[in-house]
């Protein structure tokens, strides 16, 4: 029975911090840093390197930078389009070290799921984040950073207390994906789709539907009869 309750211990650990980091990996990787020097959390090996003082330092400066680029509109797209190639792989080697130890075939397995969680994460908060921006405001944007905040601690301490609550609501969290991404999809389609004809070159259709690119008739020249 206690080996079946650190299996799933791990295996939420592993989950926990693929699906944190696809939302944002620089508070994942703060968050199990400051628990592990403060020895509320015993790291696996394969995760130790993230109590470094230095790695720490690191994540801490770029969640400083992170906390601000992701509250201003426009610049949290871009801040999310340059981590799709950070936060991903990052969630798949966190994932692999959490359980890297048993064997390497277990660390693939976990590399492959985790980083596919990340890339789901990841992309629901990337795509989320393009629809928020055509509010003019910027209150949702702030309201969706700390709630991105508030969901990666709240579900890093579920993982690493309640294991099977977090497995759970993975499990719901999966469907949920898999529900929303086509309408997020077509959503972020129908945003491109308006930025592209209002910065487009506009072009009046000629009678029968089609476009008139005639040139227009040159004028005679200065001096002629």
């Amino acid at each position: 029975m206690e080996q079946l309750d650190q299996i799933t211990s791990l295996i939420a650990l592993s989950m926990g911090v693929a699906w944190a980091s696809g939302i944002n990996l620089y508070a994942t990787l703060l968050m199990l840093g400051v628990l592990s020097n403060m020895g509320h959390i015993t790291l696996p090996p394969g995760l130790e390197i993230v109590a470094d003082p230095l790695v720490m330092l690191a994540a801490g400066l770029m969640y400083c930078v992170e906390f601000f680029a992701d509250k201003i509109p426009g610049v949290d797209t871009g801040w999310d389009t340059l981590h799709t190639f950070i936060r991903i792989p990052a969630g798949a080697a966190l994932a692999a070290g959490a359980v890297g130890d048993l064997s390497p075939a277990v660390g693939l397995a976990a590399a492959v799921v985790g980083g596919s969680l990340a890339a789901g994460s990841h992309s629901l908060k990337a795509g989320s984040r393009v629809l928020i921006n055509t509010s003019p405001e910027p209150v949702t944007n702030w309201t969706a950073s700390v709630a991105e905040d508030l969901a990666v601690i709240g579900g890093l301490w579920t993982a690493l207390n309640h294991p099977l609550w977090f497995l759970a609501g993975l499990v719901v969290f999966v469907l949920l994906l898999i529900w929303l991404l086509p309408k997020l999809w077509r959503g972020i389609k129908r945003v491109f789709g308006f930025l592209a004809r209002l910065f487009g070159a506009s072009t009046e259709p000629a009678p029968g539907g089609t476009v008139d690119r005639r040139e227009p008739p040159s004028l005679p020249p200065t001096g002629s009869r």
